[in-house]
């Protein structure tokens, strides 16, 4: 008996052997890594869906191999700071931040967990050494914000020809608002177009800012709110500048799903892929000081022609004719 015991033993060995190593290696390819995603409010449920969708392309499945948290400041830069102590205490092995306020709440809090951003002007903020060799620990995508200011001036002054003074309204003034302001002056006086300057500060401020863009005469807006403002407040300036019957542009499509005029601005469903990309190639070992920071290769032209027609204006055919979606 003990000798055919000894057998059977013998003869399981191999198999009890090969599920042990198959039993390591599982726990060892088995890794859930932490993503953590930082914005100063919740985006569009389409654009998580898109960075989703292109995780699932690279392998990753949020319960399987990939965990993600999201924390969302609500439209207050205050909570930046707690919700990256929030991610860092869960250890996170790497940060998306969409937006140059929350990047920076990140880079104030680590210099050893990657962050993967969406920033403006990164370099100009000191985000980033620069965009072709980033340094430190941040990387990821500029949507050359700062750069877009002459291209909505020149749309507005497309279907506004008599454009002259156009108000920019800010959340806040931060740095980042500072630079767009700064690089969209020279464009403004080619235009022969005076910039006004309007920051919100509290979001029950919007008719004591219309009231100072009425003041001043503006006849054009350019909404600058950011990707930290709630959607409620967004929908609430695209209201007031119809209600005022002012040509008002953003850089989100939001704006005009929304009742906004014209939106220009990088395609972000693109933008919240390409962040799952930059998360893949991290996890994969790379550093991000040695991932240069890209810019966008999508841009889309929406127009509200509702809006248009709420406001009594026509849009020039050629302006159409170049827009990627009409709402109608």
């Amino acid at each position: 008996m003990k000798q055919m015991i000894r057998r059977i033993f013998i003869s399981l060995l191999p198999t009890v052997l090969l599920l042990t190593v198959s039993f390591v290696e599982a726990q060892q390819t088995g890794r859930v890594y932490r993503i953590g995603f930082l914005r100063g409010a919740a985006p569009p449920h389409s654009y998580i869906e898109a960075f989703r969708q292109r995780l699932k392309e690279l392998g990753y499945v949020e319960g399987r191999n990939i965990a993600v948290e999201y924390r969302w400041a609500r439209g207050s830069r205050d909570q930046l700071p707690t919700l990256v102590a929030e991610l860092l205490r869960l250890q996170v092995d790497v940060i998306v931040a969409d937006g140059s306020v929350p990047t920076q709440a990140a880079k104030d809090a680590t210099r050893t967990v990657p962050i993967v951003m969406q920033s403006g002007n990164p370099v100009e903020l000191g985000l980033v050494a620069s965009l072709a060799r980033p340094g430190g620990n941040v990387t990821g995508l500029t949507s050359i914000s700062g750069e877009m200011g002459g291209k909505l001036l020149e749309l507005l002054k497309d279907i506004v020809p008599r454009l002259s003074r156009v108000a920019i309204v800010f959340s806040y003034m931060t740095p980042a608002s500072t630079a767009f302001l700064k690089e969209t002056e020279t464009p403004a006086r080619a235009l022969n177009i005076r910039l006004i300057p309007l920051t919100l500060g509290e979001p029950d401020n919007f008719e004591a800012i219309f009231q100072s863009a009425l003041k001043e005469k503006a006849n054009g807006i350019i909404d600058r709110l950011g990707p930290a403002t709630p959607s409620a407040l967004s929908k609430r300036l695209a209201e007031l500048a119809t209600k005022n019957r002012l040509p008002a542009i953003s850089q989100s499509r939001r704006w005009t799903e929304e009742g906004g005029l014209m939106t220009y601005g990088p395609d972000r469903i693109d933008i919240y892929r390409r962040f799952a990309t930059y998360v893949d190639r991290i996890l994969k070992g790379a550093r991000p000081a040695d991932l240069p920071v890209e810019q966008p290769t999508k841009f889309e032209l929406v127009i509200n022609l509702k809006t248009a027609k709420r406001i009594g204006l026509t849009i020039p055919p050629n302006v159409l004719a170049r827009a990627d979606k009409v709402i109608k």
